[in-house]
């Protein structure tokens, strides 16, 4: 079909052959997070009723020094969608971890952190979260343990203070 792009990557580019393309050496420390990540957490918060969800997160890299990042959630009764975020992790030559994303309620956040690669722990703090009316911090804590994935979320707003926010434990597909 003529102009439809089939076969292309859009927008009348051809799709780049599939390879496997080498690890860059700056995020080569992060090598344990690449691939697909699947589980089921738990959230709250002063302001909303207790809820559990199912959770995919995808780490892949395009062979340069960053880490793309996707994430999705949803209801564990019915499937039904609930959040999902993009974004892009990086290692920093000083050692520290910088992560930038983007949500799907428009809410955007660049989070800093360190990075601990004996005990695969990332622990990050937001340095800005933009386009948001009431969050004013976010506090994130991953730990990785064999193929198991775990984390938390904490959340301040402008009437709550830094709270529990999320939890959840993923293993590795």
């Amino acid at each position: 079909m003529e102009g439809s792009g089939e076969g292309e990557g859009g927008w009348g580019v051809p799709h780049p052959p599939v390879r496997e393309l080498p690890l860059h050496p700056a995020i080569a420390p992060l090598q344990f997070l690449l691939g697909r990540w699947r589980g089921e957490g738990e959230g709250g918060f002063p302001t909303i009723n207790s809820f559990r969800y199912g959770e995919e997160l995808f780490f892949s890299h395009s062979g340069k020094p960053v880490i793309a990042y996707t994430q999705k959630t949803w209801k564990l009764e019915s499937g039904e969608p609930m959040h999902a975020e993009t974004g892009y992790w990086r290692l920093k030559s000083d050692g520290s971890i910088e992560v930038v994303i983007a949500q799907s309620t428009g809410l955007v956040e660049v989070q800093k952190g360190s990075f601990d690669a004996e005990r695969r722990t990332m622990e990050l703090k937001s340095e800005l979260v933009g386009n948001a009316s009431k969050v004013k911090e976010i506090r994130r804590a991953f730990e990785v343990t064999d193929r198991e994935l775990s984390y938390t979320v904490q959340m301040a707003t402008h009437t709550t203070n830094l709270q529990s926010h999320l939890k959840a434990i993923l293993r590795k597909l």
